[in-house]
């Protein structure tokens, strides 16, 4: 199961517990236990980090840095051990860490490591794979050089979430402890102040880029790092969740009222792009874009207020919107009529191509794949994970161990998907379903020379890219905060970066948006 594709499962399944631990003290930056320890159990010491030096050719420009690859040690409010994260850092030489700006990435699930930003985004390296295909078997290639690192205008820190890549929990650390919202959101913040202690980037100018479930993280950490004095410059949202009570499979049905309605609306520009690009529309446009903003003012208007209507709209409007419905969907109005103008995405995942005999992926929906009966409903996996996770997997592993010389005594954990996981705490200041847009408007209101850009997929049924916009345009801020907010989309899925013509957009509005935000200190 893939890092994502945990979400629905995860929330499912999400303990009723109330939030209990405390909120951890900042570790010191040495990995030992304190004295006052003695009486925790032995802990093994961390392996030794590997520090490794090597050269990218930027744009003609050759740029010389160093790559660390080692673990930071999180300590509870008594100062006791409780875990080890995971991290692989990419720093310029020569650089001024007052001056040099530093990003912090990691993935989501929850319960993912990092590892597809760090192999499939911006950092020096980047493994190569055929777009929204699967890939041959092994052996895979990567390139040393990535042209779409963003090492020349940041330092890139890519962090493992706690019990993922080569970090466990150790000594006093419990699942409750790290495995939910608030949890998890404390366990980033401190090693954040861990790291820019450790290697004096106090100063640094600080960015944040989440994936998924990360951007959910960012908006917790940022406001955890605001409380704690440490002031971001920017974040960057890749594939949003933030509200939950907008995604389907969280925490209500599609029978809901009010709930379950905008979900339906949120969710079809995404159904839209995905029929367009499979050419099953029945009058296909010729360009996506301007397509999709015509669905999306349907969406918020004919559609809403047909759903809205229920038993009373009329025969004659509700034939209308069925009909726009098929043109805009590529669905049989019969299929339309008889789900009654609503249906969920993972129904549209079998119905689009079924007379093909094939489903689309949920991650990127330009991914698909047979089946064995054309009445069945979906496999339990995603033909977009499939093709992907085996590609990862191996050059990461490969990588780490030869080119960064990193030898642990633990395997790299690519996810963490057991029971602990299972029982993540959904509860966000003991809420639920979570919401943590008031977070990052609050934090944005606090500190108004924040920067948030949102990069989102067309073809993602994991994180509807139009369920992100509506988000993040009622944060209810000020017009000169709503300001600071850009939005970039692109022909990708969940992972933007998987194609490479929008990995080229997507680091070209990145290089752009770093440099505007750091000028305007």
């Amino acid at each position: 199961m893939h890092k994502f594709a945990c979400l629905v499962m995860l929330a499912t399944l999400a303990s009723a517990a109330s939030i209990g631990s405390r909120p951890a003290a900042a570790a010191p930056p040495q990995d030992h236990p304190p004295a006052s320890a003695h009486s925790a159990p032995l802990i093994p010491a961390a392996p030794p980090d590997a520090v490794t030096h090597h050269n990218l050719v930027l744009d003609g420009k050759t740029l010389h840095y160093t790559a660390r690859v080692g673990q930071i040690t999180l300590y509870d409010d008594e100062r006791h051990p409780t875990a080890r994260m995971s991290y692989v850092a990419y720093t310029l030489d020569g650089a001024n860490p007052s001056d040099r700006p530093v990003t912090f990435f990691y993935n989501g699930g929850p319960g993912s490591s990092t590892v597809w930003l760090h192999m499939g985004s911006f950092a020096p390296v980047r493994l190569l794979a055929p777009d929204a295909h699967v890939p041959p078997p092994p052996p895979y290639r990567m390139t040393m050089n990535n042209p779409y690192s963003l090492l020349d205008v940041t330092d890139e820190v890519f962090v493992d979430a706690p019990s993922t890549g080569f970090g466990r929990l150790i000594g006093a650390g419990k699942p409750k402890d790290f495995f939910g919202v608030d949890q998890d959101a404390r366990a980033f913040a401190q090693f954040i102040q861990t790291y820019i202690t450790t290697f004096g980037r106090w100063n640094s100018p600080k960015f944040l880029l989440g994936e998924s479930y990360g951007t959910t993280r960012s908006a917790v950490v940022a406001a955890v790092l605001q409380e704690q004095g440490i002031q971001l410059n920017g974040i960057v949202l890749l594939s949003s969740i933030l509200n939950f009570a907008l995604d389907w499979g969280t925490n209500f049905s599609p029978t809901d009222i009010g709930g379950g309605d905008w979900a339906y609306v949120l969710y079809l520009p995404s159904e839209a792009a995905t029929a367009w690009y499979h050419h099953a529309l029945p009058d296909r446009p010729a360009h996506l874009r301007p397509f999709l903003e015509q669905v999306q003012h349907f969406a918020l208007t004919e559609y809403l207020q047909a759903l809205a209507d229920g038993s009373t709209l009329s025969p004659s409007v509700r034939a209308d919107v069925v009909r726009k419905l098929h043109e805009y969907t590529g669905l049989s109005e019969r299929y339309i009529e008889n789900s009654n103008l609503r249906w969920p995405y993972w129904r549209f995942e079998n119905e689009l191509l079924r007379n093909q005999g094939k489903i689309v992926g949920r991650l990127d929906t330009r991914y698909e794949t047979g089946t064995l009966d054309r009445e069945a409903e979906s496999p339990p996996w995603d033909p977009a994970d499939v093709a992907m996770t085996p590609i990862f997997t191996a050059l990461f592993n490969e990588y780490v161990r030869q080119t960064l010389d990193y030898h642990p005594t633990v395997p790299y954990r690519i996810v963490n998907y057991g029971q602990e996981l299972r029982n993540w705490d959904f509860k966000h200041h003991g809420v639920e379903p979570t919401n943590v847009a008031p977070d990052l408007a609050e934090t944005m209101v606090q500190n108004p020379h924040l920067r948030v850009f949102s990069a989102n997929g067309y073809y993602d049924f994991a994180t509807p890219y139009f369920a992100t916009v509506y988000t993040l345009e009622h944060l209810n801020l000020s017009p000169s905060l709503q300001r600071n907010i850009t939005f970039g989309f692109y022909e990708s899925g969940h992972m933007v970066y998987m194609n490479e013509a929008a990995l080229r957009q997507f680091h070209d509005d990145l290089e752009r948006w770093y440099r505007s935000v750091l000028t305007q200190r």
